[in-house]
């Protein structure tokens, strides 16, 4: 059953497209104004893995107040990410088979699943490790600085988010034909580079340690994302009724 908007002019496709963005970012906006509102106990959250808001300093005057605003800017984030995807998956719908479509809304709602999994994952295995040894390191005693601490953990916990996505995305799009295990399995190698080029753009310190703590994980997501495919991929594909 083929779609009404298969036959709309590129304006019209255009407009949609600009009106799905439009309540994306109102959405987006919404939830940043609501976590202004809670987001002094989200940086007291997350300061307990260095023993509380009481062991950092501020040197600079608007540092305090910058810091609050990337937090609560995240939690926006976070909270409007189910919308912003529905909008989006909202405008390429009717554009998929129905059984396409049955694939997308699933990834839609274990996509946020996934996101939260990979948010626990930094703050509760990965932030521990990373900071003790950071803080330890050549036993010279480190007094973090507020808002490059909580750029660090914040960088860290959204990227890791997203990054435990990707199996789940990579399921989809294999799912309906769009890529392939043998494509990811044979660019392994150009995986990894993109993976260190993305690793030292998200890491918020210049330090290798850093980055290579981030590169690991992402590695493994990468060949999890090939096993997803390779599932995916491993079954028949249904025909579709065509009328």
């Amino acid at each position: 059953m083929n779609d009404d908007r298969s036959n709309m002019p590129f304006w019209e496709h255009f407009e949609e497209l600009r009106k799905r963005l439009l309540l994306a970012l109102i959405a987006l906006v919404m939830a940043t104004v609501a976590s202004f509102f809670f987001a002094e106990n989200v940086v007291n959250f997350l300061t307990n893995p260095v023993g509380g808001i009481e062991t950092l300093q501020s040197i600079e005057v608007t540092e305090n107040i910058g810091v609050f605003t990337r937090v609560a800017l995240m939690c926006g984030l976070i909270i409007a990410l189910p919308v912003i995807f529905y909008e989006l998956l909202a405008f390429i719908m009717p554009g998929l088979k129905p059984s396409e479509r049955r694939w997308v809304i699933s990834g839609l709602i274990f996509g946020s699943i996934f996101f939260l999994i990979g948010v626990a994952f930094a703050f509760y295995v990965m932030l521990p490790r990373t900071l003790d040894f950071l803080l330890t390191f050549m036993g010279v005693q480190t007094i973090p600085r507020f808002s490059s601490y909580l750029k660090f953990i914040t960088s860290l916990i959204f990227w890791m988010g997203i990054a435990f996505e990707m199996p789940l995305i990579v399921f989809v799009l294999a799912k309906i034909r769009i890529v392939s295990a043998q494509q990811l399995l044979k660019q392994w190698r150009y995986a990894i580079i993109i993976i260190a080029a993305l690793s030292a753009v998200i890491t918020p310190t210049v330090d290798p340690v850093s980055m290579g703590l981030l590169m690991v994980p992402l590695i493994a997501l990468y060949f999890v994302s090939v096993l997803f495919a390779a599932i995916a991929g491993g079954k028949s594909k249904t025909v579709e009724p065509t009328s």
